[in-house]
């Protein structure tokens, strides 16, 4: 049988590449978008190609429709096939109370993680639903815990961009349904990932570990095994579910 592909956003690093080296484990090929560091997503695909996928690497800001068409179209024509996507990309925005924060920051945090992550959705929904042609699939947006939390003090602009994620989660699983696609969200909590230094606050991690009922932050593999098991038969009969991944906070 063929291998399935899978579409990863935001697989430089972090989350994004530990779903996508995970998903080439367990027998996916990948279409892998970035934005940052070429280096870090020619080492995540190298990392993929090494597990027996054929990947396909594509620069693409999320926020930008023409680049996110760009990449569907990449998609298209290399592998002729969307079995599943990983909404992964998105940004935090800088360190700020709501009183002090700017316009210009709400709107470039919702134009990645809301907008961005419509845009992929929408073209994903295009390709697999069965009422337009296709053979199904399923779609993981990689929320947050914060979008109940609510990010106070810090980021309170990103958990609400997270609470859109959320609720945009809730009606696409409904609306296709009966369209052959699942739609889930993973709300991870404190992951030990790079998130924390590029926002300003490398000792976040041991500032908040103190308040997870675990007593440790998680790892973006963990979080990668949660995905992996809602885009698979496994769960089948999941859809228009959140599942935290936070160690209990």
């Amino acid at each position: 049988m063929a291998r399935k592909v899978a579409m990863v956003t935001g697989a430089s690093r972090g989350i994004g590449a530990a779903v996508a080296r995970l998903a080439a484990a367990r027998g996916y090929d990948l279409c892998l978008t970035w934005r940052g560091s070429e280096a870090a997503a020619r080492a995540t695909a190298a990392a993929c190609e090494a597990a027996g996928a054929a990947v396909l690497l594509h620069r693409a800001d999320v926020a930008d429709e023409a680049q996110v068409m760009a990449s569907f179209a990449a998609l298209d024509a290399h592998f002729g096939r969307l079995d599943a996507l990983v909404n992964n990309a998105g940004v935090t925005g800088p360190v700020a109370r709501v009183a002090d924060a700017t316009l210009a920051v709400w709107e470039e945090v919702f134009r990645a993680n809301v907008f961005g992550l419509f845009l992929c959705a929408r073209e994903a929904v295009r390709r697999m639903s069965t009422a337009r042609g296709g053979k199904g699939g399923a779609i993981v947006n990689i929320s947050s815990r914060a979008s109940e939390i609510g990010g106070g003090g810090e980021w309170v602009h990103y958990a609400a961009s997270k609470g859109a994620v959320d609720t945009l989660t809730f009606g696409l699983a409904r609306e296709v349904a009966t369209e052959g696609i699942r739609v889930n969200a993973v709300n991870p909590g404190l992951i030990d990932t790079d998130i924390h230094a590029a926002a300003g606050m490398p000792d976040r991690l041991e500032r908040m570990t103190p308040g997870v009922p675990m007593k440790r932050a998680g790892t973006a593999e963990e979080v990668a095994e949660t995905v992996l098991f809602l885009l698979s038969d496994a769960a089948s009969y999941v859809t228009a579910a959140s599942l935290p991944v936070g160690g209990g906070r």
